[in-house]
């Protein structure tokens, strides 16, 4: 049985008791650690193939140890002129055993916040967060959404106005995005 998940950003192809190196992830030495984002399942008589990932399957593993890689040696040279640097570069890896697969059942409490881009956590939360609230005051509810609304992107900022049907947006900058969803 083998799966293909997305550890740190990257496509791992694992199989039970492999040890695995991926890039720096923040977990301590030891802990147990639930990957969700399986993209493939193979269980030897059966392919599953999710849409983008399969609901309900996850990848365990453990962290073994945080290392560095091999050195790689960076050399700049342009020829007849006296230009040389040379620079190396070690990539801290962490080491992970994978433990188990499961192909279905009720998902973890604890899944990976360090292998997702911190960026789509925080959009996502704020997406909530601005849909969600409904202030008693007009003068609460002005200052709670220009809040939540400045820290929003360009482009939550223009789904959010569609999303209201508010025309023009293409051609809005970020502030004129925020004054007419604050109208």
């Amino acid at each position: 049985m083998y799966a293909i998940v997305e550890i740190a950003g990257q496509q791992f192809k694992v199989v039970k008791d492999q040890k695995l190196f991926v890039h720096r992830l923040a977990d301590k030495k030891g802990s147990k650690i639930f990957f969700d984002k399986v993209f493939l399942l193979d269980d030897g008589q059966k392919v599953s193939i999710g849409a983008p990932a399969i609901t309900g399957a996850s990848v365990e593993a453990k962290v073994v140890s945080h290392l560095k890689g091999d050195k790689v040696i960076v050399f700049k040279k342009k020829r007849r002129k006296g230009y040389r640097v040379k620079n190396g570069h070690r990539q801290a890896l962490t080491e992970l055993v994978i433990e188990k697969i499961q192909v279905s059942g009720t998902k973890s409490k604890k899944t990976v916040e360090s292998a997702k881009p911190k960026k789509e956590t925080k959009a996502l939360a704020i997406d909530k967060k601005v849909g969600s609230k409904k202030p008693a005051s007009k003068k609460e509810a002005t200052k709670t959404d220009k809040k939540d609304l400045t820290s929003l992107t360009l482009t939550q900022l223009k789904s959010e106005a569609k999303r209201r049907g508010i025309k023009g947006i293409s051609t809005m900058k970020k502030a004129d995005l925020i004054k007419a969803l604050n109208k």
